[in-house]
């Protein structure tokens, strides 16, 4: 579910990478208000960005890309519905995901609900997730809050939706309203994967490292297949002093688990404890 830390979380990073940070390693691109087209097509729209994205799309991606905009212009109503779904999925494929967010926000205006508002949500989330700059990163959290709390309008009660709105709040002007959100999750479901992973990271960037461990403690209690939740209780416990424990979370982890990147992980922190 989570993608593997890259690193230790850093305590002195700022709030707009410690947002970012916590949101990929839970769950990429350029202005919310439409899509981005540039380092898919290769011609900047207007008000790109230069930055490019993680993934370019091939030759017949982009000509693929281009014929279905094309109809989509020239669609009548009925027609551009089917043809923005289409369009946002295929932009998902490529990593734009703030021009499949803007598509499926354009499905959504026609046809509001659930749903539909937390398809264009999830990928404006994907493009925060993934922002290379803080101020990219406030504008598509903006862009993720305005349409998860549509999502939320409409069921109060997805847990996952207000989960990235209090992940998305943390780049925002009231990070303290991101924790209030995933604590209220918390409150409701106790176990939930995503919110005690992102409670947990946010403990260890604000140097609270026992709550850090708190937190990934009950992770690993209800989810122990959560690799970066060992991984992380392993960070959190070095830091509380607790290296003996700390040492034995990092060694079974490395014995049990078959990615290459995370063992490489594991033996550096390992190598610190010595």
């Amino acid at each position: 579910m989570f993608a593997l830390p890259k690193g230790i979380v850093k305590p002195k990073e700022g709030k707009g990478e410690l947002a970012q940070t916590a949101a990929r390693t839970a769950n990429r691109d350029q202005g919310a208000a439409a899509p981005s087209t540039a380092s898919v097509e290769g011609a900047a729209p207007a008000g790109a960005s230069a930055e490019k994205p993680h993934m370019s799309a091939t030759p017949t991606q982009q000509k693929e890309l281009a014929k279905l905009r094309a109809r989509y212009t020239a669609a009548n109503a009925s027609t551009k519905l089917q043809l923005a779904s289409e369009l946002a999925a295929k932009y998902a494929a490529v990593t734009k995901f703030d021009s499949a967010g803007y598509y499926y926000e354009q499905v959504a205006v026609a046809r509001p609900g659930e749903q539909a508002w937390k398809k264009a949500a999830d990928q404006y989330f994907e493009a925060f997730s993934f922002a290379a700059t803080e101020e990219r990163a406030k504008t598509l959290s903006a862009k993720a809050r305005e349409l998860y709390e549509r999502v939320l309008k409409n069921n109060p009660d997805n847990l996952d939706a207000k989960t990235n709105l209090g992940m998305a709040y943390m780049a925002s002007e009231n990070p303290v309203q991101g924790v209030v959100l995933l604590r209220e999750v918390l409150a409701t479901d106790p176990r939930n994967e995503k919110a005690l992973y992102n409670l947990g990271v946010l403990s260890l960037q604000s140097n609270q490292a026992e709550k850090a461990v708190e937190r990934f403690r009950e992770l690993v209690k209800y989810h122990p297949e959560n690799e970066s939740g060992q991984f992380y209780l392993g960070v959190s416990l070095a830091q509380t002093e607790n290296r003996a424990e700390a040492r034995k979370v990092f060694t079974q982890l490395k014995q049990n688990s078959t990615d290459p990147a995370l063992s490489a992980s594991v033996d550096q922190e390992l190598q610190k404890l010595q």
